[in-house]
This record gives structure tokens, sequence and C-alpha cells, in this order.
């Protein structure tokens, strides 16, 4: 565990001094440019670091390279291990980009216990009494701090490959790198398109697209693809990289299946984001999709009527909590949850991978998958 923690730090350490190189551009073109730096900063200091974790370890998972940072000054001064770090960074900032980019979409007003950054843009705009509609205004500033950090995540990744000393190492980590970002962008369109086009798909094929949902918007980049990423780095073979993908995507999925359980029933005071907000967004989630096989047909057809309202009171929210609980859908999840991490597990127990890294995959196989926010 104190490898990771390290490695947490380091991470962090490598964002803020990135920050603190590109801050002097932005104004020096505008000192009106300061909230996306501040924006940035704030974002990047929360969150369970899962993307840069997995990173690391699939690259120690080939290489075996060390058994902790000590001593830090040798360690530290490798330039493989600048660029993991490198790369660990900038996977949170390309989640972070989701992130924002997420939030306008789904119209969300909190992230990791603070306003979105969309809304602080909107909150400009009000405080300033600008012109125009400060909602407007918040959507277009929020869509291009997101934009900015996607270029920011590939600037430092691109850091990172140069301080590698394998050159095929890092081509087969790029590549890594650009499937995951089409996969998620695509798997983000999914989300959206099950949320606003379920009803003209067959009712058998529900389950099926919630899940292809979770496979790509989620369970591939959550942990697949750092993991693949981190493993190419370290010039991983295809056999290495092929038993991490077989680990990372069952787990993934019960990692998401979490999430959306979250989604629900998480308490706001852990996740940072009010209780139901998933109900709100009408996240047509497995869960969702279990729950609707369940469910008698009056009860079925409120969930589907007020699934969506972002309007939804509190004692809606609570109405459709139990519905979901008392339909067994939960508990069916939960089973969900069980055997994918099983699979994961099973999949790198006699793996050619690095005896310490098998054992901190499984350790953090149990974090990701019973966290509570």
């Amino acid at each position: 565990m104190a490898e990771s923690t390290r490695l947490v730090d380091l991470v962090q350490a490598d964002i803020d001094a990135f920050l603190d190189d590109r801050a002097p551009l932005l104004l020096s073109i505008g000192e009106d440019l300061a909230p996306f730096v501040d924006y940035s900063r704030d974002l990047l200091r929360g969150g369970k670091r899962f993307r840069a974790l997995f990173c690391y370890w699939g690259w120690q998972a080939v290489t075996g390279r060390s058994t902790g940072f000590d001593p830090l000054p040798e360690e530290h001064g490798s330039p493989d291990l600048h660029a993991v770090v490198h790369a660990a960074g900038a996977l949170e900032l390309f989640h972070a980009a989701a992130l924002v980019h997420d939030d306008i979409i789904d119209n969300s007003d909190l992230r990791r216990g603070i306003m979105a950054a969309h809304k602080r843009f909107e909150s400009l705009h009000s405080d300033g009494a600008w012109t125009g509609s400060a909602g407007d205004f918040g959507r277009s500033a929020g869509m291009l701090l997101g934009d900015l950090l996607l270029v920011w995540s590939d600037e430092l990744f691109d850091g990172g490959l140069r301080a590698l000393s394998s050159v095929a190492a890092g081509e087969a980590a790029r590549l890594e790198f650009n499937r995951m970002r089409t996969e998620v962008t695509m798997g983000q369109y999914l989300d959206l398109l099950e949320e606003r086009a379920w009803r003209s798909y067959p009712e058998a094929d529900l389950l099926g697209r919630a899940h292809r949902v979770i496979v790509y918007k989620s369970a591939k980049y959550s942990i697949q693809a750092p993991l693949a990423i981190g493993a190419a780095l370290g010039g991983g073979s295809q056999e290495q990289l092929s038993v991490l993908r077989d680990f990372g995507l069952p787990l993934g999925i019960a990692y998401q299946l979490r999430d959306d359980l979250l989604g629900v029933f998480g308490d706001p005071e852990t996740t940072g984001k009010p209780s139901g907000d998933d109900l709100r967004e009408g996240k047509r989630t497995v869960l969702i999709a279990l729950a609707r096989t369940k469910l008698p047909g009056n009860a079925r057809s409120l969930l589907d009527e007020l699934l969506g309202d972002p309007e939804l009171t509190a004692q809606q929210i609570s109405v459709l909590q139990a519905s979901i609980r008392d339909s067994g859908a939960v508990d069916q999840v939960e089973r969900i949850i069980d055997h994918n991490v099983k699979l994961a597990i099973a999949a790198i127990a006699d793996a050619p991978l690095s005896a310490a890294s098998r054992q901190q995959l499984v350790r953090l196989a149990d974090t990701v998958s019973k966290r509570s926010a």
C-alpha cells in the first residue's frame, strides 16, 4: 500500500507541476483566463486515482522494476518511472476532461462535493451581471475547459513517451491511449443514446444494451485501458497484455456496477453528488434494466414515467429507490459484481506477471468493487 500511496503523491506533484508550467501561458493571454487554471486545479486535487494506480501496476506487472520508491532519489530519477508517472497523470487529466463534459451532458450541479465546472462559469456570469444567458455561457465555457484538459492530457502523455527508454514501447502505449479515447467517447454517446432512444428497441435488448454502455463508457476506460497502457510502457508481451485485459474488463464491469448502485443509493456526504442523481438524469443502467424485468406492470410504468425527471422530489426518489430495492435488482447486481471480481482474480492467478503486482491487483480489485464513493 505504501508504494501505491507514494505513486499517488508523485502523480499529484506531476499534475501540479504541469499546471504550474501551463498557467503563465494562459495568464499572458489575459488575466480573465485564471478560472481555467483554478478550476483545473480544484478538479484535479480530488478523486481516487484508480486509473493512475492501474497504469502503474500494469507497468510493474510486466517489469517487476522495483518493490517501492525507496530510496526515492534514485527511483524517481528513473526515466521509465518518469514516463509512467507522466502517463498516469495524463490519464487523470483525461478523466477530468471527461467529467467536465459528462457534467454538462447530464446537467449535473455537483462534482466531488463542489460545484461542477460549468456551474462555476455560470456563477461567474451571474455575479458579473454579464449580458445573455448565464446557463449558455456556463455550458460553453465548460466545454472549452474540457477541451483544454484533453489537449493538456495529450501533452503530458507525450512528455512521458519522450522520457521512455524504448521507442517501441512508447508506440505501443500510444496505440492503447488512442484506442481508449475513441472507445470512451463512443461509450458516452451510447449512454446518451440509451437515455433518449430506449423505447425504440425491443424490451429483450435493453439489458444487453445497458451492458454495452458499461463496457465502453467505463470498464475499458477505467481499468482495462490504464493497465494495458502501463504494460505497454513496460514493453509487456502480448500474452501479458492479454492477461491484464482479461483481468481489467470484468473488474471494470464490477467497478461501474458499483458506481450505478452508488448513483441511486449513495450517501451524498460520501459520493459528493446528490442522492438518486442517476434517477434524475435518467440513466438506463444494468440496475434499471434488471429492475424493469422484475417489477409488476404498474410499478414499471411509474419507474419509466419518473426516471429522467430533473425535478424529482426527495419523496419520489425514495419511492423509486424502494421499488428498485424491492424488485431484487440490487441483490442481483451485487451477485454480478461478485462474479466479475472472481473472474478478474482468476485471470491473473497463474499469470506471467510479477508476484508483487498480482497481490496489489487483488487488493485493488477488492477496493474498487466495495467502495462507497
